[in-house]
């Protein structure tokens, strides 16, 4: 073969050059890039303290029926807890390795939970825990992004239905309420002229209302389903066990201007577990794959439905997430997947046909 000509070894040569040029750029520019980005997924995991970890830590909720409930042989069941499960698969958490633990309302902002005879910091509160302001701001709580909307409810027991018609909470003025503690509907109930009775479980004010101490309850609709739902079975023919005695048929009642109540998940000052929540919130909502609200969604709280009209439960979709970045390379997935419900059905609703809720968008009175 001929030698190459003059010109085409200098083009040669000017190639070689370009391609070690661009060599020495990407060696220089890609320490740039990792040290000024976004960090990876594994970055935040470490940061929060989660690599190498035998089990998570999480303070729910134990009275609840549908939201958080605790049975014997320390079963727990509910939505926040099929919640809890999801954001634990997506820290490569097993559920085998999830502790729930009981918490109180006024212990949630500082994350102290009951455990045997003492009180244990836990990694996140996810127990029906309304993001306010001032929660965030005076008592120090951190929120991911919501994961349900709900809206303030009133319950009563069925008997006064045809007497006594509650739409407002001014309907309630001069009646003794029974609310937890911590929430500010204690001040609502103030301005409309009722008398708030305190109590730091939900559970014991359904009490006070069985045994006629209290005219109403009133706390978020999704809590005070479950209570009305009662001993009515679900479509599997599966039942609440609410627990409590001289139960008797309740009424929820729809009051109309109440506020939106949208719950998160409380992380402390551990901002990387923050971002790894709504991360895992982010996934739940974007990825089509991805059942595990809906799962939660369709198993505790839709069915419970027609037992509580014209009150509504929840709403039916999961509220928008918050998008974190990360480092990722370009085969990289923005989140990780996490694995559907055990048992989920291949018939459950899509997203697209899914129903909309009237949330009314006002400022959350913070259940």
């Amino acid at each position: 073969m001929p030698a190459p000509s003059r010109a085409t070894r200098i083009r040669q040569i000017r190639l070689v050059g370009l391609v070690v040029v661009l060599a020495v750029l990407v060696a220089a520019v890609i320490p740039i890039v990792v040290a000024v980005g976004p960090p990876t997924r594994d970055e935040l995991l470490e940061q929060a303290g989660l690599k190498g970890r035998q089990y998570l830590r999480i303070g729910v909720k134990d009275d609840q029926p549908g939201i958080a409930q605790q049975f014997s042989n320390n079963v727990w069941k509910g939505f926040d807890i099929e919640i809890a499960y999801m954001i634990a698969g997506y820290l490569g958490i097993d559920r085998s390795r999830v502790r729930f633990l009981p918490i109180e309302s006024e212990d949630r902002a500082r994350r102290q939970a009951r455990e045997g005879d003492g009180f244990v910091t836990v990694d996140l509160v996810i127990a029906s825990y309304s993001i306010t302001r001032q929660r965030e701001e005076e008592e120090g709580a951190v929120f991911s992004a919501p994961y349900l909307a709900t809206e303030q409810s009133v319950v009563t027991l069925k008997s006064v239905e045809g007497r006594d018609q509650v739409s407002s909470l001014e309907d309630l003025a001069g009646q003794r309420v029974c609310t937890l503690t911590t929430s500010t509907s204690s001040q609502r109930l103030r301005e409309a002229g009722a008398t708030p009775i305190g109590r730091n479980k939900i559970s014991e004010c359904i009490q006070l209302l069985y045994d006629g101490q209290v005219y109403a309850v009133t706390t978020d609709a999704a809590i005070l389903a479950g209570f009305v739902t009662g001993d009515q079975p679900n479509d599997d023919g599966q039942r609440f066990t609410v627990g409590l005695r001289n139960a008797k048929p309740l009424r929820h009642w729809d009051i109309g201007s109440s506020a939106q109540e949208m719950w998160g998940v409380n992380t402390g000052s551990n901002l990387a577990l923050r971002d790894l929540v709504d991360l895992a919130l982010y996934a739940s909502a974007k990825d089509e794959k991805n059942t595990a609200w809906e799962d939660a969604y369709d198993a505790n709280l839709r069915w419970q439905q027609r037992y509580n009209l014209p009150q509504s439960v929840a709403e039916q979709q999961q509220p928008e997430p918050r998008k974190v970045e990360v480092r990722q390379w370009p085969w990289e997935r923005i989140a990780l997947p996490v694995p559907a419900h055990p048992g989920s059905s291949p018939n459950r609703v899509t997203r697209a046909g899914r129903v909309g809720w009237r949330g009314r968008g006002r400022r959350s009175s913070g259940c």
